[in-house]
């Protein structure tokens, strides 16, 4: 008599835990990406900051006002010599919606305003960059 073979692998009960913990970690990885929309609109919302920091700095060391406002394909700095300042987006999706031109200067203290940026792949994100008047621009997801 010959002994009786036995069949070695694994059980179904195996493969299944197996499984689970491929998903769980692929679950992990994906989380962990960042939305390239977000990226953008942050990587936009800390330049126009700086930007326009840099513009107020500007127009409080020669005195003359300095304004900013939106154009179809980008935005403007009024009363800073052409090419000083950028004004383009870096990525052509980010559009910014104020409701008034933005004042930087040339007095110390500003009048509370804001620019709300947002991409247009993803509508739900958006960035606010504000000033209370006395504080640098500040970037907030919300309103604050």
């Amino acid at each position: 008599m010959s002994p009786k073979k036995r069949w070695r692998g694994f059980t179904l009960l195996e493969l299944l835990v197996v499984l689970v913990i491929i998903a769980l970690g692929t679950v992990g990885v994906t989380m962990a990406i960042p939305d390239p929309a977000e990226s953008a609109l942050e990587r936009e919302a800390v330049r126009l900051s700086a930007l326009f920091e840099s513009a107020r700095a500007q127009s409080r060391a020669s005195g003359v006002p300095v304004t900013w406002t939106t154009t179809v394909d980008g935005f403007h700095f009024a009363g800073v010599p052409k090419g000083v300042l950028p004004e383009r987006w870096s990525n052509s999706s980010i559009r910014a919606e104020s409701e008034r031109p933005i004042t930087l200067g040339p007095e110390p203290i500003l009048e509370p305003q804001f620019v709300e940026l947002r991409h247009s792949e993803s509508p739900s994100a958006r960035r606010r960059i504000a000033t209370d008047g006395l504080r640098p621009f500040r970037i907030s997801d919300s309103p604050e």
